[in-house]
């Protein structure tokens, strides 16, 4: 092993579309050789690119196609790109979950992998005997995990409850403790997925600093995917960027994040700029009514507005939540959610969809982005970061002051003199 904890090398991973099996006896019997004996698995069908939206005609599709990396030990290293991309399936082989079609992976140091809510949980176990069930897959003897008990309990703030099933756990709580429990353990490389999407944003700010201090301050490596633009930028220094299974950009974040961002912009009007097709539910389009002015994305500082959200359901979903953010220059300025509206969660029926979101906007002059979420039962169906900005203006046109926060006061004055 290099000086490189992790090694990626021509990493292929073919599907076969539909039924199991390789659909030829020929295929299947060379599959199983090379499986039982280690060897590259050779006489591969022809796969076509991981494109949804382009009718698949041979029924096999790489998911990834000839991936070459490397990490250093220390370096939180991001991995992003669109749904479809290639990213858990990246992960799932980083994590030894499932083996790649062809290449290989060098891993030099114990894993521990967050990848969706409840992985390695066992549902009727107790939260306790989760902590030491994860352990032990992690290859920790019992007076390790007992030395760390406490200090996962207490990341994790479930403490109430250690001694419950996790099956009475909601996604919140799943979430809670599996980050405390692979964070804590001391693994080598910590591999988490956009599962931190669940927790709020309290939990997602304590664990961005968890994250930081395991590299940082223990030389830990740390693998990390999110649609979170702001979080990957704030922990990442380099990255990689997937598109169809493949790398379209290896290299410092900050370029990799421009690229990104870049790809197919929406339209002036808030239109979105491609819709994703590899998903079940998606937003299409944001505009605001209720503004005086006439673009509709743009509003007087502290006026009352309706943020609207235009959303497509191509299957039933349940216990759905929408979160909206509004950022300046990455700072989380708002975040709000459905959830505190009285009914709560929510179901949907395939169809479309407005979701509205009515608030008074006390913002100072500036222009600001607009990030919509749709989740169902804890898991995000659909993260988009809007690149039609919202433009907040000064009704008088005074900008004197500094600051992005407009607090609606009432100024009013009194005394002994002459008021002129």
């Amino acid at each position: 092993m290099s000086e490189h904890i992790i090694e990626v090398e021509n990493v292929s991973k073919l599907y076969k579309l539909g039924s199991l099996g390789t659909g030829t006896i020929s295929h299947d019997l060379n599959r199983w050789w090379s499986k039982t004996f280690k060897k590259e698995y050779t006489d591969l069908p022809a796969g076509e690119k991981n494109d949804r939206s382009v009718q698949n005609k041979s029924g096999y599709t790489w998911s990834l196609k000839d991936i070459n990396f490397t990490v250093n030990q220390g370096e939180i290293f991001g991995i992003i790109g669109k749904n479809g991309a290639g990213k858990s399936t990246l992960l799932k082989i980083l994590s030894k979950i499932t083996k790649p079609t062809t290449g290989c992976i060098k891993i030099d140091g114990r894993i521990a992998s967050l990848l969706e809510v409840g992985t390695g949980f066992h549902p009727e176990l107790t939260g306790r005997e989760n902590v030491f069930l994860n352990g032990a897959i992690l290859g920790m003897k019992k007076n390790e995990i007992k030395r760390k008990f406490d200090e996962i309990v207490d990341f994790s703030g479930i403490g109430k409850y250690i001694d419950t099933p996790v099956k009475k756990y909601s996604s919140g709580m799943y979430v809670r403790l599996g980050f405390a429990i692979a964070a804590n353990l001391e693994p080598d490389i910590l591999i988490v997925d956009e599962v931190l999407a669940v927790g709020d944003a309290e939990f997602q700010k304590k664990c961005i600093g968890k994250m930081q201090d395991v590299s940082n301050k223990q030389g830990r490596t740390v693998l990390f995917v999110s649609h979170n633009i702001a979080a990957v930028k704030q922990l990442c220094t380099k990255g990689i960027l997937l598109e169809y299974g493949e790398t379209k950009l290896i290299g410092g974040i900050d370029e990799i994040i421009k690229t990104y961002q870049e790809d197919e912009p929406d339209s002036e009007e808030g239109i979105r700029g491609k819709i994703p097709v590899d998903v079940t539910g998606y937003f299409t389009d944001w505009k605001l009514e209720k503004t005086v002015l006439k673009n509709q994305h743009s509003i007087y500082s502290g006026d009352c507005c309706v943020f609207s959200f235009g959303f497509t359901s191509l299957k039933p979903f349940e216990k759905c939540d929408v979160r909206l953010k509004i950022k300046y220059q990455e700072l989380l300025m708002v975040h709000t959610s459905s959830l505190s509206h009285e009914k709560g969660l929510f179901d949907l029926e395939p169809g479309e969809y407005q979701f509205n979101f009515q608030m008074d906007l006390p913002l100072r002059d500036a222009a600001f982005e607009v990030e919509a979420l749709f989740l169902s039962g804890g898991k995000v169906i659909d993260n988009w970061l809007s690149t039609t900005k919202l433009n907040v203006l000064d009704r008088f046109g005074a900008k004197v002051h500094a600051g992005v926060v407009n607090p609606i006061v009432k100024f009013s004055m009194s005394g002994t003199g002459v008021l002129t």
